[in-house]
């Protein structure tokens, strides 16, 4: 069986996938066709109803989770690696409702954060994350929320954090930041969705035992960071939480909706999110 898989060129993506796609473990009669893209792009497919098993923003699940449901694992949770608020300038947090910001996309969890924790700060343009930084250093924004490897390069360009949205989410529910996580086609069988959560789980317990084995793929997608921050970012976004969200990982995603949809950010989740056992 052939199934259409996306996922983006960030490290901590190609890290866990590298497995599974290169037959690295048995993929037990599963073949994979790749889509890698931006998150937002993989947002947008995952709207259209394009992808059989996708990386989604945990905010833009809120909008299809009729259509598609949550693997346990793959996802990315953590402490200390949510998104931050950023300016050229000294810019303090209650100045923050008269910004104009750069943001990495509508749907992403950044921008889900950015919203509850200033539900009035409305002023925002999309821009590719990578291009964030820039957009601020040119002043054609005030501020930017940057996501990825560029929590490791925006002091080295002499930019400074007006608030650490991750920060921000940790202290208010005591509890791990979702950020993006792995769903499948509701339409698929059971034992399917079951087979690829399984085949997810073998190829990031395949890649923490074996580290090397996948570089030259990453290296290959990540483009022209350096390697240092490359294994930064797996570090930071690759945990205990993608082998399997477990308890406390399925909680906080619950009180991430639970949160957003009381503010009305989102619509309010009617169905079983998270793959049945």
């Amino acid at each position: 069986m052939r199934l259409k898989l996306g996922f983006s060129s960030c490290p901590n993506d190609t890290f866990i996938f590298d497995a599974m796609i290169h037959q690295r473990i048995d993929t037990e009669g599963l073949e994979f066709e790749l889509f890698i893209a931006d998150v937002e792009e993989l947002n947008k497919s995952a709207f259209e109803h394009k992808i059989d098993i996708t990386k989604i923003s945990y905010h833009a699940y809120a909008y299809i989770s009729d259509n598609y449901i949550l693997l346990d694992s793959g996802s990315a949770l953590g402490n200390n690696n949510g998104p931050l608020l950023i300016s050229k300038h000294k810019i303090f947090p209650d100045e923050v409702n008269d910004l104009k910001i750069a943001i990495p996309g509508k749907y992403t969890t950044a921008n889900l954060l950015l919203s509850i924790a200033y539900p009035k700060a409305l002023n925002k343009n999309e821009y590719l994350f990578s291009e964030i930084e820039e957009a601020v250093l040119s002043n054609e924004v005030d501020a930017g929320l940057i996501i990825h490897e560029n929590r490791f390069t925006y002091e080295q360009k002499g930019l400074k954090k007006i608030v650490d949205l991750g920060e921000y989410w940790e202290t208010k529910t005591k509890m791990p930041i979702p950020l993006g996580g792995i769903v499948i086609n509701r339409k698929l069988p059971v034992e399917i969705q079951q087979k690829v959560n399984r085949i997810l789980r073998k190829s990031i317990e395949f890649a923490f035992e074996n580290p090397n084995a996948g570089l030259k793929f990453i290296k290959q997608h990540a483009q022209e960071m350096d390697e240092d921050v490359m294994y930064k970012h797996i570090k930071l976004y690759v945990n205990e939480y993608s082998i399997d969200l477990g308890e406390k990982g399925k909680s906080a995603i619950k009180n991430l909706y639970k949160i957003a949809s009381e503010l009305k950010v989102i619509p309010e989740l009617n169905k079983e999110i998270f793959l049945k056992k």
